[in-house]
């Protein structure tokens, strides 16, 4: 916010609170949030809080507020977020379980396909008729890195898309060069595949994983690394035997995660996040000048359909050239891969 950040997204769970954070720190105002303790006991006080001019060697102005746009993936969320939340929610993005990175679980009992992977139904669907009836903004995500679905989305009275996985891939990203060329590869031949792994987040929500030789998506890679979290970006903050907040993760080492109060059985194919993401943009742990760690992509299911950004003997595609062909703009799309330029202007609803 001291940068002057537009807009704030946030989901994996129901941020009630953040809007009204948003509103005290704009202002300078002591924030505070209750932190989510498991095991927290009735009278524990699990409260944090920011106090801003403590921070201050001199009184600052007003800070503009952004926006906040909640990620939701059902209507029964976003209903909820704009009732509940102490502050103004100003839209939604509608991530389906299509996108990247982590999904939200399917509604009811979980079920597994043959492959292993969560499967979703009818109830797992968002209703556009009734987002628009909310009255707020909101953008599609999953599945809408193309010009067909942009327009389908406004069309359904989205603003606009969220687009990851084509820019993960273009050669702006920080992406490991040799993963992107990898990944390229197999789009071109038909051979992408991507996993919704149930098991391999910490956090417990199912996470996408695309299938790439000598990364985590190989058993015997995972099996091999030694089981560490020493990052803890993920960690679970749970309340000690002596009423104090520790914390824990579900990839560290069995025993450690046990005897912090843990069930075994949440420990069972977990993969550490923390490490596997910093590897995969190049700057990877090593430990005892021998074991690096390797790396995990995360992707959405467009990554099969990525390699239409390419042009023939061409494995590369700039960031532009993704915003051209959203825009349905060939001929710039030609340009921009070939010279690396980027188009003038981006229309702002999309």
């Amino acid at each position: 916010m001291l940068a002057g950040v537009g807009y704030v997204l946030m989901g994996a769970g129901i941020p009630l609170k953040i809007p009204g954070v948003l509103d005290r720190l704009a202002n300078h105002e002591i924030a505070t949030y209750q932190l989510q303790v498991t095991g927290a006991e009735d009278g524990d006080d699990t409260t944090i809080q920011l106090v801003p001019r403590d921070l201050m060697e001199h009184e600052l102005p007003p800070l503009r507020r952004p926006y906040f746009l909640g990620i939701v993936a059902s209507n029964t969320l976003a209903v909820t977020l704009l009732k509940r939340a102490n502050g103004k929610v100003d839209g939604f993005v509608i991530e389906e379980p299509t996108a990247g990175g982590h999904n939200a679980p399917p509604r009811g009992k979980l079920h597994l396909n043959e492959s292993g992977e969560p499967m979703y139904g009818e109830r797992d669907k968002v209703d556009l008729v009734k987002m628009r009836e909310l009255g707020l903004p909101f953008w599609l995500a999953g599945g809408y890195g193309s010009a067909n679905k942009l327009r389908e989305a406004i069309a359904d009275g989205a603003a606009g898309v969220q687009v990851g996985t084509a820019f993960a891939f273009c050669a702006e990203s920080a992406l490991r060069a040799e993963y992107k060329q990898a990944l390229l590869r197999k789009s071109v031949s038909g051979k992408a595949t991507v996993f919704t792994d149930p098991s391999a987040s910490p956090t417990g929500y199912p996470f996408k994983v695309a299938k790439l030789e000598k990364t985590l998506s190989e058993s015997e890679v995972y099996l091999s690394r030694p089981r560490i979290c020493d990052l803890g970006y993920l960690r679970e903050p749970y309340r000690t035997a002596e009423g104090t907040i520790d914390y824990r993760c579900a990839g560290e080492p069995v025993s450690v995660y046990v005897s912090k109060g843990g069930q075994e059985e949440a420990t069972a194919g977990r993969k550490c996040l923390c490490n596997a993401l910093l590897a995969n943009i190049g700057i990877p742990q090593i430990r005892g000048g021998k074991y690096m760690e390797s790396g995990m992509v995360t992707t959405g299911d467009d990554v099969t359909h990525i390699s239409g950004f390419l042009q023939p003997d061409n494995l590369e595609y700039s960031a532009g050239a993704v915003i051209a062909k959203l825009r349905g703009e060939e001929r710039i799309l030609s340009t921009c891969v070939l010279e690396r330029e980027t188009p003038r202007s981006v229309p702002s609803a999309s």
